[in-house]
């Protein structure tokens, strides 16, 4: 497997130089790529902009750019530039984040996300390759046709450096998934079971096309209490499990339940729901943690190490705040 540095986004209070360091330290450890995110917090445009001229080999993932929070126009201007700049090493990951995000922070309609998507990669990849902008779907209209008919069709100024700029797909839904195997580069999977994510996702993994790439993301933390690195990531667990979106519509709470935790994901999503947070994160199963995540010490992590490789993933990226665990996932995959 491929290594990449998963540096999220800033949490609140904290400043994005924090996880470009670990970046920067990951380039020299020779990972091949680190990805930046965005919620409604810190962008992902403007640190990958600040770690691309700061480092020389790392390729810059976005994961995400989200889709509603730009036109497909101005995502191709954006992909050009930081490729331009960086001397060809952007990666472009999308996605639509959810309906929370979509509605309550973009102000935009959560409808079809498969068909936006679809319509969205296939804009960006036509303006890329500067061809004169013409599309017509049922959720973009370039030039629009209800305006006031000074819109005319243009092509990108700009000369991109490569017409095919990797575009990377962040899905997890079945159909979405498989949207993903069809029409991009990669996939950019979160909550990664090394036992079950290949048979959860089947359909998608009979279209994977040679080359096709699979950056699961790994929560890592390296500790000799094993019990104590667990306990630590269960918050994040039981906030997205629980909280990242609404009752009937939590993909991370749909994930789990596919992957076989269907009480505990209803406990969980209970008791966050109705404000106990703390009793949210106890119901989160040592297994669970244990399946996703890389805990413990060096040899604990170098054993289950082995069935990732065999997981189907072809990249990982190493989510951590510790220096430490960059190093040991550099030492055990490098």
């Amino acid at each position: 497997m491929r290594l990449g540095f998963y540096m999220g986004y800033a949490s609140p209070g904290t400043s994005p130089l924090e996880p470009i360091a670990l970046a920067q330290e990951a380039e020299r450890l020779g990972y091949e790529s680190a990805w930046a995110a965005e919620a409604w917090g810190t962008d992902c445009v403007s640190v990958l902009a600040w770690l691309g001229a700061t480092t020389s080999t790392l390729k810059l993932g976005s994961a995400i750019m989200q889709i509603p929070g730009r036109t497909p126009a101005n995502t191709a201007m954006t992909a050009a530039t930081l490729d331009l700049l960086s001397g060809g090493r952007f990666l472009l990951g999308l996605g639509t984040s959810g309906p929370q995000v979509v509605e309550g922070w973009h102000g935009q309609p959560w409808a079809g996300p498969l068909g936006r998507t679809r319509e969205y990669v296939e804009i960006v990849r036509a303006a890329l390759r500067r061809e004169t902008l013409e599309f017509h779907g049922d959720h973009y209209d370039v030039p629009r046709r209800d305006g006031t008919g000074l819109g005319k069709p243009l092509k990108l100024m700009a000369r991109p450096l490569r017409a095919d700029i990797p575009i990377y797909i962040a899905a997890m839904s079945p159909k979405a998934v498989r949207q993903a195997f069809e029409i991009a580069d990669g996939w950019l999977p979160i909550f990664w079971s090394p036992e079950r994510a290949k048979q959860a996702y089947a359909d998608a993994f009979a279209l994977a096309r040679p080359g096709f790439d699979v950056a699961a993301s790994v929560p890592v933390l390296v500790s000799d209490d094993v019990e104590a690195a667990r306990d630590a990531l269960k918050p994040y667990y039981a906030l997205y499990v629980g909280g990242m979106g609404a009752r009937g519509k939590n993909f991370y709470n749909e994930l789990c339940r596919r992957y076989g935790y269907e009480a505990a994901a209803e406990e969980i999503q209970d008791l966050y729901l109705e404000g106990r947070k703390r009793d949210a994160t106890a119901a989160v199963p040592d297994a669970l943690v244990d399946e996703l995540a890389l805990v413990g010490p060096k040899e604990r992590i170098a054993d289950r190490l082995a069935a990732w490789r065999e997981s189907g993933a072809t990249t990982l990226l190493v989510s951590t705040p510790q220096p430490e665990a960059v190093r040991v996932l550099a030492e055990l995959e490098l």
